[in-house]
């Protein structure tokens, strides 16, 4: 019984030893001679772009180049409502809101929006879904945290949920 304990404990020990010595990672940090590889992530587009969909984008990619990986954007995209340089983050579904309400056929009338980056808490309050409270919520998240860069960033604001979120992303913008 000794003797088959004591053989099993030797090939355990030479399997182990064997992986190590395989183990592509450990060969290639021991040689010093690691390349680095470009991660990848995926996020979603939707609204004004031409090709609404999920895109595969590179660490550090910016909203600008998930507008160019869509298509582009639609006459109707209001670009007070994103900033092309905002760093894209993994996994989230980001909306490019209309600048006319889609409703209106001749595309005439422009929707009336609030600045979450500047207007004070009552002027957020003219936006259905924006209670006097959420308003007060997201001035002072943005005192705390500084400027929002992209509108998928209101969901962190303590109130607001996905429901919430998608009622309003059409009726605030973060820059004139």
């Amino acid at each position: 019984m000794i003797k088959i304990l004591i053989g099993v404990v030797i090939v355990a020990i030479g399997v182990i030893t064997t992986l190590l010595v395989l183990d592509p990672a450990n060969a290639a940090s021991s040689a010093g001679n690691v390349t680095e590889v470009a991660q990848t992530f995926t996020v979603v587009v939707e609204g004004e772009v031409y090709a609404s969909g999920s895109y595969t984008m590179k660490d550090g990619a910016l909203m600008s180049d998930l507008i160019e990986a869509a298509g582009g954007l639609t006459s109707n995209a209001d670009e007070r409502a994103f900033y092309e340089d905002a760093v894209l983050t993994k996994g989230t579904t980001y909306f490019i809101a209309s600048k006319y309400d889609v409703n209106d056929l001749c595309s005439t009338s422009e929707v009336e929006k609030v600045n979450v980056n500047s207007d004070d808490a009552e002027t957020l309050t003219q936006v259905n879904g924006i209670t006097s409270a959420l308003a007060n919520s997201i001035v002072t998240y943005r005192s705390e945290n500084g400027l929002f860069s992209t509108l998928e960033q209101l969901q962190e604001v303590y109130g607001i949920g996905p429901s919430t979120y998608r009622k309003i992303r059409n009726y605030v913008i973060l820059h004139e």
